[in-house]
């Protein structure tokens, strides 16, 4: 059998170096400064004015290590997300497309079958291994086999529900992204929580200050992380989607100009 390069894997790998280079260089470049910067000046206000209102800040609510997790986790979920969306977007666009190159309407017979395999085979780049062509010749070279249209539409099927369960099984990688991106945000609710009830002495003598850092660090990487979870369901879903539409249109696509068409 000859072996394939893991492009995918490659892709995986190279992904998450990126998202992780280039969600640290935001942080350490804009995030953090910008939050120290506006927590200074609230507590330079709140000295000056004990009746100053308290504002929030978006780069104060992203800034810990637990939020920039989420997010390297997210862009590295995306990533993967476009890879297989482009893959099934491409062999969606090849359904349009006659691969039998045969007069409309006109029967095909078993002395057919050698021309449709090597018009198919023929197909360049990596789409012979897709999801259609391969159900076709699996279909056209089993009716060449047995002349017998049911075993023909079987074989088809069944390379388009393999291929279904396989897509399914590759999503797995999403969704333990999608599962890991909650479980970091509850991580940081719980260190928050530890480092307050670590400072609850200061609260006693009457600095709250401590505590109301670290209760914010619990309450805002829950509250990022579960905002990140809500979108990227959202596309897995859609992703999901659009690879059952592949696999129900690639069956249709066969019995219409196909199955239907095969003599005995």
């Amino acid at each position: 059998m000859k072996k394939t390069f893991p492009t995918e894997l490659v892709y995986q790998v190279f992904s998450l170096l990126i998202a992780f280079i280039l969600v640290h260089a935001i942080y350490v470049a804009l995030v953090r400064p910008q939050a120290t910067l506006f927590m200074e000046q609230e507590s330079a206000n709140m000295l000056a004015d004990p009746a100053y209102v308290q504002q929030r800040s978006f780069y104060v609510v992203i800034k810990d290590y637990e939020q920039e997790t989420s997010f390297i986790l997210m862009l590295w979920a995306f990533a993967i997300l476009g890879f297989k969306g482009r893959a099934a977007y491409d062999q969606q666009k090849l359904l349009q497309h006659d691969l039998l190159e045969l007069p409309e309407n006109l029967p095909i017979g078993a002395e057919d079958a050698r021309g449709i395999v090597e018009r198919i085979s023929a197909l360049p780049g990596p789409k012979a291994d897709w999801l259609l062509p391969r159900a076709l010749l699996t279909a056209i070279e089993r009716f060449s086999a047995t002349r017998n249209v049911q075993s023909a539409s079987t074989a088809a099927r069944d390379v388009c529900e393999s291929e279904g369960e396989r897509m399914e099984s590759e999503l797995s990688i999403i969704r333990y992204i999608a599962w890991a991106i909650p479980s970091v945000g509850f991580i940081g609710t719980v260190r928050g929580i530890g480092d307050a009830l670590g400072q609850a002495h200061r609260a006693v003598e009457g600095d709250i200050t401590g505590v109301t850092a670290s209760l914010g660090v619990a309450f805002n990487s829950t509250f990022v992380a579960l905002v990140i979870s809500i979108v990227l369901m959202f596309f897995i879903h859609q992703l999901q989607l659009m690879q059952e539409r592949l696999v129900l249109d690639s069956e249709r696509y066969i019995e219409s100009w196909l199955v239907r068409r095969l003599k005995t």
